[in-house]
């Protein structure tokens, strides 16, 4: 005979499918945010194709910054499809559900692509240093072998990280209610409606974001001041203002996410709105990742040239 408890666990655990409530109930509006995220989506995956492209097809492009560039590109397509196709799909079904391997399998990936950007925005970060502070050393240190060795532990660092998380999700059980204010599968939200006890998985998430968010912005933030202290020993202003102006568009994007991303957790500490924190993500879930073709294509004359070449093979 089963016994109550052993039925309150099975309620618990038979979870087939979780709620994505969204940005919004209201019908009318749901129609305008599905028109302006397909909009967002399309104009982000094009763009990223078409550096990757650029850096494929141009050979002045082959180089450590544009390796680097074209794989941040591939991670920002794959990480808006992870989290926007779904959302588009519930909107135009007016169905909230995602099935509960589905809900782990996107939150996987937003956690694995998400720290897979990190890395690669500190190795773009170490390559200007290099290259500012080290030029005569720059094409013995930054060798093809040493570029694809950092963009490897990227992908295996992340790849862990996310991982881990997912592990412990697994072993959660979960209550009746299921409904996710979010529309994707965040990783604080899920671990929230566990009836389990989820003070490991807590741990884990601050220890994680410490070590392997903690590495890579650690990372940027010293290439940097290396990368000024140079500048500041070097009298030619002619000289500092090109080596600034290679920065430029690393210093956007990592301005971009990293800003985004703190202003998303400092809006969840402020507010109880679940709703309000859900519209906050949105800042570095959707918007870096379109934005970046266009810092990356607007300040950069390489870029600008290798994407006159395509469209005139195009034409």
């Amino acid at each position: 005979m089963m016994t109550a408890s052993s039925t309150e666990h099975k309620n618990q655990t038979s979870a087939s499918e979780f709620f994505l409530l969204g940005l919004t109930d209201d019908p009318e509006l749901q129609l305008i945010l599905f028109g302006l995220f397909l909009s967002m989506y399309l104009v982000t995956v094009l763009g990223n194709l078409l550096i990757i492209l650029a850096v494929s097809f141009d050979s002045r492009l082959h180089t450590p910054m544009y390796f680097f560039l074209s794989n941040l590109s591939f991670t920002d397509i794959c990480f808006i499809t992870s989290t926007i196709p779904k959302m588009l799909k519930n909107i135009q079904s007016q169905n909230k559900a995602i099935s509960y391997t589905d809900c782990l399998t996107q939150l996987f990936f937003v956690v694995f692509l998400g720290g897979m950007e990190s890395f690669l925005l500190a190795a773009m970060a170490y390559d200007r240093y290099v290259a500012i502070c080290h030029p005569l050393r720059y094409t013995v240190i930054m060798n093809p072998s040493f570029c694809i060795l950092l963009t490897l532990f990227s992908l295996l660092i992340s790849m862990t990280d996310a991982l881990l998380h997912s592990l412990l999700v697994l072993r959660l059980s979960f209550c009746t209610e299921l409904e996710i204010p979010h529309f994707f599968c965040e990783l604080a939200h899920v671990i929230k409606l566990s009836c389990s006890d989820t003070l490991i998985n807590y741990i884990v998430i601050y220890l994680a974001a410490c070590i392997f968010g903690g590495l890579p912005f650690g990372g940027i933030i010293l290439s940097y001041v290396q990368i000024v202290s140079s500048i500041l020993k070097k009298p030619s202003m002619r000289g500092s203002y090109k080596v600034l102006s290679t920065c430029g568009s690393h210093l956007s994007v990592v301005s971009l996410f990293y800003g985004t991303l703190f202003g998303v957790y400092i809006s969840s500490a402020v507010t109880d709105s679940p709703r309000n924190t859900a519209v906050a993500s949105v800042l570095y879930t959707v918007v870096p990742q379109m934005l970046n073709p266009f810092i990356y294509s607007l300040r950069n004359k390489d870029m600008k040239e290798a994407f006159r070449k395509i469209s005139a093979e195009i034409v």
